[in-house]
């Protein structure tokens, strides 16, 4: 071989062995939130999600749940003890490439969560304020906003709230795509979290959502699909830009491609249930694979 060939046969090796490296790495997220015992939401809809994204998902449970599609019957508070040593041993051992959090009832557990991500120098952490259960069960007490606001929005790279969790949030009334804007500036330059997403669904028409990436806004367009299997959808959006941000995407890519994700998982419904039902988290990835199959015929 001359030494131009030997040069080109080693770079090549080196391109096949990078490719290699990264197809077999192993991306990590972990979920602090509740665990819901209907699987549509809190814990089971992160892990399913993390799951479908070619994630490893990871869990610390901050409540238990009873609930079903018609309501939650029960909640049980984890003592902060153990929500501390399930992130803890989490993180000391198999780390993690992002983190989200979803249902952190009292104060005590958000400056837990906190501190916790300060000590793990965690910074792709995505923020789900859950207030309300899908059939109207308060999820936060009173005094954990301002515990939201001043402890942990400053430590998230992107905070998601729905329409009336960004009121609640801001102190702002929220009736056009102009009013999500400044609330979702509010939430980035008052209060410190990296970038905020205030999601649209509860607005009638297109269910666009607004991204403020602390300079410029950005819109994610969705189609609407008239169903009552809407439950847990807002955690199913957060999780999936928690796993893109695991996988090293920019936020705005990760933001895309969860709308996307919770589209296909509304669009095709799976019906169970007799009250708010559970979204399709295989959705996404059949329709991907269907699409390849497609483009591959032609």
């Amino acid at each position: 071989m001359t030494g131009e060939a030997v040069e080109d046969y080693t770079r090549g090796k080196a391109w096949h062995a990078e490719r290699i490296e990264k197809w077999m790495k192993v991306y990590k997220a972990l979920t602090i939130a509740g665990s819901d015992s209907g699987g549509g939401a809190g814990i089971q809809a992160d892990l399913k999600t993390f799951q479908m994204l070619d994630v490893y998902g990871m869990s610390a449970i901050t409540a238990i749940t009873a609930q079903n599609t018609l309501g939650v019957h029960g909640i049980y508070d984890i003592p902060l003890e153990g929500i501390e040593l399930q992130i803890e041993s989490v993180l000391s051992d198999l780390g993690a490439d992002a983190a989200k959090t979803g249902m952190l009832s009292q104060p005590e557990v958000i400056e837990l969560v906190a501190r916790c991500m300060r000590k793990a120098g965690l910074t792709k952490l995505v923020v789900d304020p859950v207030m309300v259960a899908k059939g109207g069960a308060s999820l936060l007490a009173a005094s954990a906003q301002q515990a939201l606001r001043e402890l942990l929005f400053p430590v998230a790279a992107v905070v998601t709230p729905n329409i009336p969790e960004a009121e609640v949030l801001t102190g702002l009334t929220i009736d056009s795509l102009d009013d999500m804007k400044q609330a979702a500036v509010k939430l980035v330059r008052e209060y410190g979290a990296g970038a905020a997403i205030v999601k649209g669904g509860h607005r009638s028409g297109e269910p666009i959502d607004v991204v403020f990436d602390g300079e410029s806004h950005h819109l994610l367009h969705g189609e609407r699909y008239e169903t009552r299997h809407t439950h847990g959808t807002g955690c199913t959006f957060s999780a999936a830009i928690c796993a893109e941000l695991a996988k090293g995407r920019p936020l705005l890519e990760a933001a895309h491609t969860a709308k996307r994700f919770i589209t296909s998982a509304i669009r095709n419904e799976l019906g169970i249930g007799g009250g708010h039902g559970p979204t399709n988290h295989w959705a996404y990835a059949r329709e991907l694979a269907a699409s390849r199959v497609h483009d591959k015929k032609e």
